[in-house]
């Protein structure tokens, strides 16, 4: 439903592309974690200190809460499937730790006074119905008059926590397994510039990350992250740094939504990709990967699937931790 609006044209980004840079978020954030015992209930036992997917809170014996919040520009322009891509988003950082989504709330910028709220009814009624297949309540919310419409959710979830996937548990000697295929930002940028409709990009967006966090779980996995703004080389090395591991990455295994190729060949780069490229660029050896593979794999993803260290049934291994103490990566 598009009601004669392209709700791309609206916004400076799209998705996930449009996140703060890993290496200014970084900057922005530095020495800001924890300091000390702030008196409240529970022990937090994931906090910001390796930039891992959601905050974990333990409560109770193994008992954990989860909690995070997403939110973007439209990276489609059908206000119901920017809705259902939004939602699935947020979602994921509950399941990239693990944990089961319990409830959630709207986040919504809108600017009220240039687009109808006939538009974000449907936005709103896509994540509804994402939260409705995710068996997660979904309870009211906040709104802001913007000059840019954003939407997304903030998900309160729960875990074991003695059986949480975190970004710091990797460890070296094991497999690399990614549960959706990469080249989202590169459609999504296309989208925007031309109109062109990717139903296999929406598809893939909209795939709750839930079953692979299960499957995840019982190959008995504690490492994992989701692939969205920073790509697959920005979030692997993330996880790489922080578990104190390096990582190597078979390029040739790596899947790709179709048309990604013709995409970063015709030119529909976005800038969150390149800055991805050009943070991680230091730290990794390319071999012979030539330029459109780069920018492939540091695609930036919105509502990617799950990196995990472990074997996934049905997912592609593409790569490994190796024993290093530089945390580098190398395409091979």
């Amino acid at each position: 439903m598009r009601l004669g609006r392209r709700l791309t044209q609206y916004a400076h980004g799209g998705g996930c592309a449009c996140k703060i840079p890993p290496g200014e978020l970084e900057e922005v954030v530095a020495g800001l974690g924890a300091a000390g015992d702030p008196g409240g209930d529970g022990d937090l036992i994931v906090g910001l200190d390796s930039g891992d997917d959601a905050a974990v809170v333990r409560i109770s014996g193994d008992m954990a809460v989860v909690a995070t919040a997403d939110f973007f520009t439209p990276v489609v322009d059908d206000p119901y499937d920017w809705g259902r891509i939004a939602a699935a988003n947020a979602l994921s950082d509950v399941y990239a730790m693990g944990g089961r989504p319990l409830v959630a709330v709207n986040l919504l910028a809108w600017p009220r006074e240039v687009l109808p709220f006939e538009l974000a009814r449907e936005v709103l009624r896509g994540g509804r119905d994402v939260a409705v297949l995710a068996e997660c309540h979904l309870g009211g919310g906040h709104s802001v008059d913007d000059l840019e419409p954003k939407y997304g959710m903030a998900v309160t979830g729960i875990a074991e926590a003695g059986r949480l996937l975190r970004n710091d548990r990797g460890r070296a000697g094991t497999p690399l397994s990614l549960t959706k295929p990469l080249g989202l930002g590169v459609l999504n940028n296309r989208h925007k510039a031309t109109g062109e409709v990717f139903e296999q990009a929406v598809a893939v967006m909209t795939e709750l990350n839930r079953d692979a966090a299960a499957a995840a779980l019982k190959a008995q996995a504690t490492c994992a992250t989701d692939v969205t703004g920073f790509g697959l080389l920005g979030h692997l090395y993330k996880l790489a740094r922080a578990s104190g591991v390096s990582a190597v990455v078979d390029a040739g295994a790596v899947p790709y939504v179709d048309g990604a190729r013709e995409a970063v060949r015709d030119g529909f780069v976005s800038g969150g990709t390149r800055r991805n490229l050009d943070w991680v660029a230091p730290h990794i050896d390319f071999g012979s990967a030539d330029e459109d593979t780069r920018l492939l794999l540091a695609d930036a993803q919105t509502s990617g699937g799950l990196l995990v260290a472990g074997e996934v049934p049905g997912a592609p291994i593409v790569g490994e931790l190796v024993s290093a103490g530089d945390h580098s990566l190398v395409i091979r």
